[in-house]
């Protein structure tokens, strides 16, 4: 594999900077999925945590420099669970702490960043807009700004994921990836090419926010006006130029997937695995469903990375979900 921004000797002192309880997360196969998806399916479950989501293994890397070197503030944007997961890192370590989220954020996600005593700014507008509003506080208090996937320990810390996976035996064909601003995609990508270059890295985004998937494809940056899914984990319109040179590197392929099937891919994750997952933790079900030739009779990892839900659009989105029956 060509040379990446990525570094594995570092990825490995990262599991030295990460809180234990975040690091070695069930790996298992799910064999109730498997009659309804026509393949072999294990789960890397990344959600069975304080912050319900890998993010934690970003900012754990993130502010346990800034808890030695300094400075002691930082703000990032985020959806949601990248802000739970700065306030937690950050509360542990006496780390000042402000996120700027959109005011149409996921409210559940909102309101445990509050409970994690992190400064939240709430923005009238989309994510970028956050991300812009979190630039410019960096600017005026002269703070740390933290870049998910940007931010090389974003990514490097989600790659720890990939030294897991590669330790995995039996070993598998293909890991299904969500696909946002990158730090996951990139972050395991950059291991398993590394360490178990047959399986193919297969990375998905949903069809109302395609902005990565669509650079990825050209080649180049490509931006959107606007997002429309109800993944908002991975909803970004504007990539990052070196997130995605990386992922031109280490992504075999980016796929989009339907909202049907999203919404599908959570309903059979409660039917058969007995997990509650936000969309974004779908999107690798949501895949298989859409091409089930492409993966059948193949061993497939999927990686379920968050379950902070609002319990009422969750059981709207399983409600409309069509059943799956073998």
């Amino acid at each position: 594999m060509q040379e990446t921004r990525l570094d594995t000797a570092r990825i490995r002192a990262a599991r030295r900077v990460i809180d234990p309880m975040f690091l070695d997360t069930p790996l298992y196969r799910c064999e109730a999925l498997e009659p309804h998806l026509g393949c072999t399916v294990s789960i890397k479950l990344e959600t069975a945590n304080p912050v319900r989501s890998f993010k934690a293994r970003g900012t754990e890397v993130v502010a346990s420099l800034l808890a030695e070197h300094g400075p002691r503030a930082v703000v990032c944007a985020s959806a949601g669970n990248l802000g739970q997961a700065l306030a937690w890192s950050g509360r542990g370590r006496g780390l000042d702490v402000t996120v700027v989220a959109s005011r149409f954020a996921t409210a559940a996600k909102l309101d445990r960043i509050r409970a994690l005593d992190a400064r939240l700014e709430l923005v009238d507008g989309d994510h970028e807009m956050a991300r812009e509003r979190a630039a410019a506080i960096a600017r005026h208090a002269g703070i740390r700004l933290l870049e998910d996937s940007e931010d090389i320990e974003t990514c490097e810390g989600a790659a720890t994921i990939g030294l897991e996976l590669a330790d995995a035996v039996p070993s598998f064909d293909a890991v299904l990836v969500a696909l946002g601003g990158g730090a996951l995609a990139t972050g395991v990508g950059h291991v398993v090419k590394a360490m178990a270059p047959e399986a193919e890295v297969i990375c998905i985004q949903p069809l109302g926010a395609p902005a990565m998937t669509h650079s990825w494809r050209r080649r180049r940056v490509v931006t959107t006006d606007s997002t429309d899914t109800i993944a908002d984990g991975v909803a970004g319109r504007r990539p990052i130029p070196a997130v995605l040179d990386h992922l031109l590197l280490v992504a075999d392929d980016a796929v989009l997937v339907q909202e049907a099937s999203i919404m599908a891919g959570m309903r059979m994750l409660l039917d058969h695995a007995g997990l509650v997952v936000e969309p974004s933790a779908a999107l690798g079900i949501a895949a298989i469903l859409e091409d089930r030739d492409r993966f059948a009779g193949r061993h497939v990892v999927t990686i379920v990375c968050g379950s902070n839900v609002d319990v009422d659009a969750y059981h709207r989105w399983i409600g409309a979900a069509p059943l799956h029956r073998s």
